[in-house]
């Protein structure tokens, strides 16, 4: 819809033109990715305590009014940020979940990890700061929650198949292998020459063979 005028009574009794301003035009879903791309770059490159509405409305080229259209303050952008993140997580869970493909999920865990070096910075980020906004902590623990319980019934179905451990409930390897996983995210800004491709395939076959069945079983 276009901006249009209005007219205030002005103090020596004219009037003075008063801009209201309409709903953006485009695609909203698409904005508001872009937007959350460019808060991403603001995070990873400058920090979550100095990132602002203003800084991720100049990285993506547009007015801070923009993006409080999308978000209305600096909590619903990086709550939404981080929806986005799990979203991520729950689709490679989907994508490896008919065939309980348990090496899939590692590698594509891994590549995330090493393939966007944006991601886990600003994941970390996201995770430390939750502890003292209390929006951003219900929601990660409640995706989080998901996440688990999703990969435990991947995982309860690789036990009915033989090809995962059952002497151990699958919830409790859900939670270790996640812990495994955000281990990993967590090192790999600092320890980058730790995860070259060979030694990423050595990762994913040695997490295969703590899961795998135990002999006699």
């Amino acid at each position: 819809m276009p901006n249009t005028k209005a007219r205030l009574p002005g103090g020596d009794g004219g009037t003075e033109p008063v801009v209201q301003r309409g709903r953006p035009t485009g695609d909203h879903a698409a904005k508001r990715a872009e937007l959350l791309k460019a808060a991403t770059s603001v995070i990873a490159q400058e920090g979550y305590a100095n990132a602002s509405l203003r800084k991720v409305a100049r990285r993506a080229g547009c007015t801070t009014g923009a993006v409080t259209y999308y978000f209305a303050n600096k909590e619903e952008l990086v709550t939404a940020l981080a929806e986005s993140r799990f979203d991520t997580y729950d689709a490679m869970l989907e994508a490896v979940r008919e065939q309980t493909d348990i090496k899939a999920l590692f590698q594509r865990w891994l590549d995330l990890t090493t393939g966007d070096p944006e991601f886990w910075p600003v994941m970390s980020q996201l995770l430390a700061h939750a502890r003292y906004e209390p929006a951003l902590s219900a929601v990660i623990e409640q995706r989080y929650a998901r996440y688990r319980a999703v990969h435990a019934t991947i995982l309860e179905a690789g036990q009915e198949r033989g090809t995962v451990r059952d002497d151990i409930p699958a919830d409790l390897l859900a939670d270790q292998l996640a812990a495994m996983g955000d281990g990993w995210m967590m090192m790999f800004p600092f320890e980058p020459e730790r995860f070259t491709p060979s030694r990423v395939r050595a990762l994913v076959d040695a997490a295969l063979t703590l899961i795998a069945p135990t002999p006699g079983s």
